[in-house]
């Protein structure tokens, strides 16, 4: 028997050590659970929270939500297609939850709050569900939060300073009822696969 393939007792241990932490950070390895359907990055550093206000005039944060699934979008009202096409998602997703839609909020981030005004926004956002609440903030405050989700979002000159484009990033992110980031959810997942996921965390509770 050749001697020098062994493990010792104390490599063996770290060996099942390391081999127990690889495991425990795949998401559903130890809990039996199946996967989301949308991305899991539960535990994440980012998305941890915002303070913006509505398109009522009140002062919103994370916390204002607790004991609810929340949606976060980021978005303009001027956008031609994914912002609208986002929003009529969540509006399907409403509808396939039923009675358990009213334990989701969905929210709009505005990156364009030199001309989504709070009236614009309370036109827009609630057209497409009347629960859906726009936010928005000045140009610093819109920066923070975007740099807190890691959303890209730049201004594409038009033939007029006031007529322009945004370039953004088109995910969105989902939290749990405790207020904690779970899931991003890549533009065009589909509504069915992202009700699921939605009623598997109300489920949670």
């Amino acid at each position: 028997m050749n001697v020098k393939n062994r493990l010792s007792p104390a490599r063996l241990l770290v060996a099942c050590v390391v081999m127990l932490m690889l495991a425990a950070s795949l998401p559903g390895c130890d809990s039996g659970k199946p996967a989301f359907n949308n991305t899991d990055i539960t535990g994440a550093e980012f998305a941890r929270g915002f303070e913006l206000t509505g398109h009522d005039g009140r002062p919103r944060s994370l916390v204002d939500f607790k004991g609810k699934v929340v949606t976060v979008f980021f978005g303009y009202t001027q956008c031609p297609d994914v912002c609208p096409t986002t929003l009529a998602e969540m509006a399907e997703v409403m509808k396939l939850l039923g009675d358990k839609a009213d334990k989701v909020q969905v929210l709009f981030v505005t990156v364009d709050p030199e001309r989504d005004t709070p009236a614009l926004l309370a036109q827009y956002v609630p057209s497409f569900d009347p629960r859906f609440l726009g936010l928005y903030g000045d140009a610093e405050a819109t920066a923070k939060v975007a740099k807190e989700f890691k959303i890209f979002y730049q201004k594409v000159p038009g033939s007029r300073p006031d007529i322009y484009t945004v370039d953004h990033s088109a995910g969105s992110y989902v939290f749990d009822t405790k207020g904690r980031v779970r899931l991003f959810v890549k533009h065009g997942q589909g509504a069915e696969k992202l009700a699921q996921d939605l009623r598997r965390l109300i489920d949670e509770g």
